[in-house]
């Protein structure tokens, strides 16, 4: 099936930006409902931000809305994640998620992580 890899995790400063990349192989992620979660030690896993199948919709998880910018291209068959103005209560391991139908998604497919530690 799909396979999810993300990219662009790493250490920053607080106030700084990243910005993070899922490459999909194995299907089209244009039919999937597309987004990126993301889990904190001693925390469950949380939805960040969610992009339908043409990114014609977006969702945001009201703790990243205004700083984080979730984005698709089809063609590429990537999706990406842009963090602004990051926090140190953003640090977690990243993980992008494809799903099939599902708005806002829960995720049927899920990448492997990247870690993004902010510092203060």
């Amino acid at each position: 099936q799909v396979q999810l890899v993300e990219s662009g995790g790493g250490l920053v400063q607080a106030g700084g930006s990243l910005r993070l990349s899922c490459a999909a192989s194995g299907r089209r992620i244009s039919t999937y409902i597309m987004g990126w979660f993301r889990q904190a030690p001693g925390k469950e896993r949380e939805f960040v931000a969610a992009i339908t199948y043409n990114g014609g919709t977006t969702s945001y998880a009201d703790s990243v809305k205004g700083r984080f910018t979730i984005s698709r291209d089809n063609a590429k068959n990537t999706v990406y994640l842009q963090m602004n103005s990051l926090k140190p209560e953003d640090t977690a391991v990243y993980y992008c998620a494809a799903d099939r139908s599902t708005w806002p998604p829960k995720g049927d497919y899920w990448g492997q992580g990247t870690q993004v530690t902010v510092s203060s």
